[in-house]
Order: structure tokens, then sequence, then C-alpha cells
């Protein structure tokens, strides 16, 4: 018996990567921007900030105000610990933003409040939704001062430790490429170039038709949890456009000081027109593999541009980049660890020398008793004068001396109190940890509710009452643009009849009562102002 099997696939569900760019604080909105402007596709934009101002200016359709209590709109002022506390705030937003994402590029500036304490929080966030996390981040001019570059250096730091891969921009080597005419935008156009450029070489790969296409798992193979990573584009034109380009790639230099020696994993893009020839695919690839490490994980893939005819372009991603031995910190010995103490080796010479004999000990002889002059006895007694009416107890000072002993005594297990290590800013905390993994087991049902409100019809607003509704409906009768009013029921209409021939009764007025039984004449008796009579005629 023969079985078939049927796999039914949901039209409404895409299957393809989704990628998200988020930024975070006032330069990673930025270069929100910048990408926006540039028309990057296959991507969606997100931005978050504490600044409300800032907020509103982006250009981004998805935006979050994190920490609308804790700033109250007004930014972080260049506190991270202020910016992360607002980002814990509104972690379930952040959470719903992400949700469905593959893969999320966290842009931000360090050194300032929000971004230095926000972007670790959303990259923590991430990384429990097991996205794919890259942070690209800058780092502060050396005129901004040590403080911001030290809190720079923490965030970084911070921000290290939760995300896959790590790609650092000093703004200060925007001096490499600018000179004494290049204004203050432009230089910052360089830099949020440089984003563009890394993310565009990624999404090309797995969104336009190439020669030969990458998937994202491809992706996730060479940029997962990989540390410190670089990237960069170059584009040539004329003869030995391959190697030109691929050269310029590589030297990128708005990173940091780091280069492709020992790169674990290298994802190569090579872009180019109909032109473009295998020789020139091999040169381009050779030139990179040189670089890495032998046995790294490489990955080529090629697009197809019909408006690049003559030109190519090489994007790299290299990943698994170790630091320079300078910026490891030597380790520290804790507080708590007593110090080693290596004995001094001896050399030959003095293990030649002989030994002298040792002398037998010499029992020191007793030392004899001191002698104890006689006191003189007190003889108040045969005293005439009489006695003080006030003595003062004397305290003898050889009850400081068991006191003594007891601090020798104690000494040995005395340990030097240490003070708390801060937890740097960035780091969430337990309670935090908490929100975040109910905001993730419960982010599927908050999306199917707002599917559902979206969906459901939306009730019509309702008619206004009162004295004004009395006269607008009055003016609509009078202009001919009323709606037809709904019928009363039969049921009202028999109660309020019912209840006024009651009261009628009461106080002996039935007159004029069959006007007020018909509800259609019910507004004939109302006084229409002059002004209105004339403009019905």
């Amino acid at each position: 018996m023969e079985r078939q099997i049927h796999l039914m696939l949901n039209d409404d569900q895409e299957l393809k990567p989704r990628i998200t760019v988020f930024g975070v604080g006032g330069a990673g909105g930025n270069a929100v921007n910048n990408m926006i402007e540039k028309q990057l596709e296959g991507v969606e934009f997100v931005v978050a900030n504490t600044d409300a101002q800032a907020l509103q200016s982006s250009k981004a359709e998805h935006r979050i105000q994190i920490g609308p209590k804790v700033t109250e709109g007004l930014g972080a002022g260049a506190k991270p610990a202020i910016g992360a506390k607002a980002a814990e705030e509104t972690i379930e937003d952040i959470v719903d933003h992400l949700m469905g994402a593959h893969m999320c590029f966290i842009t931000a500036g360090m050194g300032g409040g929000t971004g230095t304490g926000a972007a670790p929080i959303i990259a923590q966030a991430a990384r429990e939704m097991g996205i794919l996390t890259v942070g690209v981040v800058t780092k502060p001019f050396q005129f901004e001062g040590s403080k911001r570059m030290r809190q720079a250096e923490e965030g970084v730091e911070a921000l290290q430790k939760v995300v896959d891969t790590l790609i650092i921009i000093p703004n200060q080597n925007l001096f490499r490429l600018a000179n004494e005419k290049t204004t203050f935008t432009e230089a910052f156009a360089m830099a949020d170039d440089v984003l563009y450029q890394g993310v565009k070489g990624v999404t090309d790969l797995m969104v336009r038709p190439g020669l030969i296409n990458l998937d994202f798992a491809d992706v996730r193979a060479v940029m997962d949890e990989m540390g410190k990573a670089m990237m960069g584009t170059g584009e040539a034109s004329g003869e030995n456009r391959a190697v030109q380009a691929a050269e310029k790639a590589i030297a990128n230099p708005l990173l940091d000081e780091i280069s492709l020696n020992g790169a674990k994993g290298v994802l190569i893009n090579i872009t180019g027109g109909y032109d473009l020839t295998l020789f020139e695919m091999d040169e381009a690839a050779e030139k990179i593999r040189e670089k890495v490490d032998p046995d790294a994980n490489i990955i080529v893939g090629s697009t197809l541009d019909p408006s690049m005819e003559g030109t190519i372009r090489v994007s790299v991603v290299a990943t698994g980049i170790d630091a320079a031995a300078a910026e490891v910190p030597a380790p520290r010995r804790g507080m708590r660890e007593p110090l080693t103490q290596t004995p001094l080796s001896h050399s030959k010479v003095e293990d030649d020398l002989p030994v002298p004999p040792r002398r037998s000990p010499v029992e020191a002889a007793p030392q004899p008793a001191a002698a104890v002059r006689p006191q003189p006895a007190a003889r108040f007694e045969d005293d005439e004068m009489p006695r003080p009416a006030y003595q003062p107890e004397l305290r003898q000072p050889s009850a400081l001396a068991p006191a003594r002993d007891t601090l020798n005594n104690d000494a040995s297990g005395f340990v030097a109190p240490t003070r708390t290590a801060q937890a740097p800013a960035g780091t969430p905390s337990d309670a935090v940890m908490q929100r975040l993994s109910a905001a993730v087991a419960k982010a599927p049902e908050r999306a199917a509710a707002a599917q559902q409100r979206t969906a459901a019809p939306q009730p019509e607003p309702a008619r206004p009452h009162g004295r004004m509704g009395g006269l607008s409906r009055m003016l609509e009768r009078i202009s001919g643009h009323a709606e037809p009013a709904e019928k009363p029921a039969a049921s009202t209409i028999a109660e309020r009849v019912s209840e006024r021939v009651a009261a009628r009764s009461r106080n002996g007025l039935d007159a004029g009562f069959d006007d007020l039984a018909s509800p259609d004449r019910a507004g004939e008796n109302v006084e229409i102002p002059a002004f209105l009579r004339r403009q019905a005629n």
C-alpha cells in the first residue's frame, strides 16, 4: 500500500531571511537614515532612542521610545546607566520588534548614554531569541575627552559579550581620509558608508540573484560566535581591476587596528556586470585567501548588477580576528590571593663551599630572680588626718595585655575587605533577565493578538448627543443632508407614551397629547432661528 505525503505551505508565510537593522541612540539613528536614503533592500529598520525629538526626525518606519518613565523623552545625559535602565523598562517592546528576525545588525555610537547602555541590553534580547547578532559601533574622537573614551571602552566590552560578531569603527580614523576642506557631515558620511557597504554585501548574497548564491546558513556559519571582525569594500575598473578591488577591501583605513591575519571565517562577495570573468573572480578570492588563516572557512559568492558594466566590487567580512597583544589586559592578582614568594636559586659556587659544623646549643643559665623591694605599709590608722570623701577606682594596666594576645592570635585568619565590583553599564540584572525570558516566551501570543486586532472591524464613532447634538441634527434636516435615522423600537415608543399618559393624568394635562404621541412630529415644535429660515428659503 502506497502512502502519499502532501506538504501544505501557507501562501502568506514568506520563506526568506528577515534581516533587521537596529539603530540605537543618535549615532545609530543617523546610520539608519543613511541606509534608508540609499534605498537598501531586503532589511527592516528599527530605531530606539531616549530622546523623543531625535526619534521624531528618524526616517525609519518602526520607532521605539525607550525609557519614557526613566528619561521622560529627554535623553540619557551621556550616562550609560540611564540608557541601560531605559532599555530594561521597555524590554517587551524591543522583543516585539525583534520577533521573527533571523539576523540583526545593531549599530550605535559608544561613549554616550543611550548607545553605550542600551545596545548591550538589546543585543542580549536578540541573543535570547536565537537571532544572529552583529554589532557595528563607533568610538569617539580623542578631542571628546578621556571620560567619554573610557565609557566607550566599557560599552564595547559589555557589547562584545552578547553579540556574535563585533565591528569597531574609531572616529579618530576619519582623519586618515579627511583633509582641511572635508566638512563634518562628509566625515561622518564616510563612517556611515562602512556600515552601509557591509550590510549591503551580506544582504545581496541572500536577496539578489547571482552566479553563486549563498543562503543564510552560510552566513551564520561564518559569523556565529566569532568575536571581533572587520568589514571592507573596494571598487575598481580598468586593467587588473579584480586585484585592485580586493586590496581596497582588505585595507580599510576606517576600521580598528586589526588585520585579516589569523581570521577564522571569511565571507567574500564579488559583484560585477555581465563582463565579469572567471579569471577575475579567482584573482580576487586568491588575493584575500593569502591574508587569512590556511584553515579558515572561506565562502565566496557572486552577484550580478547590470549597472556595474566595466566595474567590479569586492566586499569582505572577516571574523574570528584576535585582538592585538597590547589590547589584552594582563591578569591581575585578586586581593584575597596571597603573594607567592619564589625562593632564590643557589648558585653552584655557594653549594661547593664547606658548611661549618654547628655548635651544640648551650643551655642558658637561669637568671636570678629580681629582688623585691619592701614597700612601706600604709598607716592610715595612726594618721590623725581624715580620709577623703571620694576615692576614684584605679584601673590596672595589666588588663590590656590579654587583648594584645587576642589580636595577635586572630591575625592569621584576618582577610582584607574587598570592594564589591560593580557590573559595567549594559549588564542586565536578574530581574530584567526574568522579564526578558517571559517576554520572549509570550512574543508569539502578542503578535497573534495584534494581528487579530488589526483584522477586526473598527466600530463606527458614536453620534454626539446633548444640546449640540440636537442642533447638528436639526441643521442636517434643514439642509437635506441628514442620514435616515433608525426607527426606535415599538416597545420603546409604547413605554414612552405610557409614561407621558400617566404623568399627564396625574397633573390633569391631557391637551396636546396627540402631538407627543407621534415621534415623527417631535421636532416640528422647535423654534427655528431667523437666519436658519433665510438659509432654508
